[in-house]
């Protein structure tokens, strides 16, 4: 198989055309975004950290039935996915209380909820990602509602399976935001990644955060607090 020209460059991955008609390759870049962009930097490894990171949680969610877009790591930076049209939604599970949940609803950040929460919003860069329900969902004809379901079931499979696993390498699961596509033939599969780029982990013990937020509020860090992740999920 091999690697052909660039589809599209986003704020965190370049992503390739290969020779395999229904095969894509992700490279993982270190460039850091916030705030939809507005604050920009870069994370020493993230690149490579978000790749393994992302593939190593995939494999352990193919395991317990939840189907992903992951096809094989072939470098530290990067991996073959299946090509997808990707579901105009960014799917938040929130388990505890922080960042723009708390300032939304006056809830302290560190709050346990009474329930794994869902938010859907719309993958929108230009307006900003806004916050919709699954009426605006079926309104929009963004998804039907066979497949809203479908997300929502495996999204909270994944936080039941994620929030046990990390629970035991003394990782805290806050919250987190998924993507899914369709492939070829229909299948709705999780795609885009899992990494401390998009979830919230947090030390069980200390609360110390251990992903974006620390890029995020200045809090400095960032590096060693991502390279803790990959140490505690795969030993390295």
């Amino acid at each position: 198989m091999q690697k052909l020209e660039q589809l599209y460059e986003g704020k965190a991955k370049k992503v390739y055309k290969t020779s395999e008609p229904e095969l894509l390759m992700v490279d993982y870049k270190d460039d850091a975004t916030a705030f939809n962009g507005e604050k920009k930097g870069t994370i020493a490894s993230k690149g490579i950290i978000n790749n393994r990171v992302t593939n190593f949680l995939m494999q352990l969610l193919e395991k317990e039935g939840i189907p992903t877009h992951f096809v094989e790591e072939i470098s530290e930076r990067e991996t073959v996915v299946k090509k997808v049209t990707i579901v105009p939604l960014e799917v938040i599970i929130r388990n505890i209380a922080a960042g723009s949940f708390s300032k939304r609803y006056g809830v302290e950040e560190g709050t346990e909820l009474k329930c794994p929460t869902l938010e859907f919003s719309y993958k929108d860069d230009s307006l900003g990602d806004p916050l919709i329900n699954e009426y605006h969902v079926l309104a929009l004809g963004l998804a039907t509602k066979e497949e809203i379901d479908l997300i929502a079931k495996y999204s909270f499979k994944v936080n039941e399976v994620l929030s046990k696993y990390l629970l035991g390498l003394g990782i805290e699961l806050v919250d987190f935001k998924l993507e899914f596509g369709k492939t070829s033939d229909g299948t709705i599969v999780l795609a885009d990644e899992i990494s401390p780029d998009t979830c919230r982990f947090w030390d069980v013990e200390t609360h110390e955060k251990l992903d974006k937020d620390r890029f995020r509020r200045d809090m400095g860090g960032v590096e060693d607090a991502y390279h803790e992740i990959m140490r505690r999920l795969m030993g390295e």
